[in-house]
């Protein structure tokens, strides 16, 4: 199972590394889909996230990972 791309280089300032952990708006943004369905992917636990203090945060490759397994189910149906 191949790994999908997505871009998250334009959410970095300029001359900064690819960021390694999204804010759920950023990741929302990645998948364009809208904030609330973005938490609603979270709470389900099909998008993966981690708690840092009171923060949420999404790892850069969990939108990526979750858009592969959604092909391979829509491919598997």
């Amino acid at each position: 199972m191949s790994i999908a791309i997505v871009d998250v280089a334009p959410l970095a300032e300029a001359g900064d590394p690819a960021p390694v952990l999204l804010t759920v708006e950023e990741a929302a943004r990645c998948l364009r889909i809208g904030r609330t369905t973005c938490f609603a992917l979270i709470r389900t636990g099909q998008l993966e996230s981690l708690t840092i203090g009171g923060l949420r945060r999404v790892p850069a490759d969990a939108p990526a990972a979750y858009l592969a397994r959604r092909r391979a189910e829509q491919r598997a149906a």
